[in-house]
């Protein structure tokens, strides 16, 4: 096997977490931005869910789709078509003029947006070696906390006092910067290509493999658990816990900010203690405050502490099962499992969010009603996820003997 290319891991990190930034961006932005857009576009407030599903169910499929091809191309063309994709679907977003066409050009961001992510995370297990991933994945998992902190209250700025377009426009002006980035700064990435293009699979293949099938089960209770409190938190704080509005920006952008420095530091200990463990505090941390938060309701616990501790517990869930999930492929597969990675995330996104909104309701004065079965639900995934990451380190360990067995 050709070794990866000889890129500065920090020049990687950069450039994916660049990457990941204007990614995880392009699909944060649009929700806070409904108001606005539904205004101009005289859309009915009913149907504003329909823009953010129309993208995740899009790149589910576009993450399917992609696992049977994108390990037979340069890492750094790929990755870099995927970005130009995204950066024009994004600027058509800012050119709709009704709800079909501000959902065609969502559906189409989905189509690139999902193959982005897979592509990028694989540039790091590509680049990167496995005692040090951890650290990476924190590193490059910080786009998350730049995106909430600077990107989205920046948007929200654009609008106020200009026009709902213009963050659609700025964001695929600036993912066309970064496209340009990865062409000219990475060089061809085609160490998973020395054996010659893998051949065509059908990428359910990958769940023949009983380790993956265990990591992609583990990303099915973080997600599914995750997208059940996620599109909820904001409204239930505020109505439910007497959050001002006002305030709504200062809750986020304080989240944001404390996660932006802890997901370095779950990387460094995972490189150091392993996954499996680091996953198991976050555990302990986010089921915990999902039981102060929404099931006994602890009023002497400070809103903004029980939010910041949502984010941490689940940056540093999400941070080790990167990292460990990065070990499971071999190198000229990692892309197609990637994508199917990338894929499950997007659907069990989709189940939590779907599945609370069947048991929620609200009564007369906006306050949720029924969030604490939502949070029981949570906290049931959520303790699933150490024993699947467990077992999915006992199979990397096994295989692992089995390689260096003469």
């Amino acid at each position: 096997m050709t070794p990866a290319p000889q890129l500065p891991e920090g020049r990687v990190l950069l450039i994916v977490g660049a990457v990941q930034t204007v990614n995880i961006l392009d699909f944060m932005m649009v929700m806070p931005l409904g108001p606005d857009f539904a205004r101009a576009l005289d859309v009915s407030a009913a149907h504003i869910g329909w823009i953010g599903g129309s993208y995740t169910v899009a790149a589910a499929v576009a993450g399917i789709v992609g696992a049977f091809f994108l390990d037979r191309f340069d890492r750094r063309t790929a990755l870099t078509v995927a970005l130009l994709g995204l950066a024009i679907a994004t600027a058509l977003g800012g050119s709709a003029w009704d709800l079909p066409s501000l959902m065609v050009a969502r559906v189409l961001a989905g189509v690139f947006g999902g193959p982005a992510t897979a592509l990028a995370l694989s540039v790091i297990s590509d680049c990167v070696p496995p005692e040090r991933r951890g650290r990476a994945m924190g590193a490059v998992m910080g786009a998350f906390s730049v995106a909430a902190v600077l990107g989205v209250p920046m948007a929200l700025a654009l609008a106020h006092h200009g026009d709902w377009r213009w963050p659609f426009w700025g964001v695929g002006a600036l993912t066309l910067v970064v496209a340009g980035a990865v062409w000219l700064l990475c060089p061809p990435m085609r160490g998973h290509l020395a054996n010659g293009q893998p051949p065509v699979e059908n990428p359910l293949k990958v769940l023949s493999n009983p380790t993956a099938r265990a990591s992609l089960a583990t990303t099915v209770t973080v997600f599914s658990a995750s997208f059940a409190i996620v599109p909820n938190i904001a409204g239930y704080l505020q109505f439910n816990r007497g959050w001002p509005r006002d305030d709504m920006d200062l809750l986020y952008g304080m989240g944001g900010l404390v996660t932006f420095f802890s997901m370095r530091w779950v990387g460094r200990m995972v490189d150091r203690f392993g996954a499996s463990q680091v996953a198991t505090v976050g555990t302990v941390i986010l089921a915990l405050d999902l039981l102060c938060t929404f099931v006994v309701t602890v009023p002497a616990i400070p809103v903004m502490l029980l939010f910041v501790g949502f984010m941490v517990g689940q940056s540093t869930r999400t941070v080790p099962l990167s990292a460990l999930s990065s070990r499971v492929p071999a190198p000229d597969e990692r892309a197609r499992f990637m994508s199917a990675q990338s894929a499950i995330q997007n659907l069990a996104s989709s189940l939590g969010a779907i599945t609370a909104s069947q048991i929620l309701t609200t009564d007369d004065t906006g306050r949720l009603i029924g969030m604490e079965k939502v949070a029981m639900l949570s906290i049931a995934l959520v303790l699933a996820q150490p024993v699947l990451m467990r077992v999915v380190t006992q199979r990397l360990s096994l295989r692992s003997a089995t390689e260096v067995t003469p």
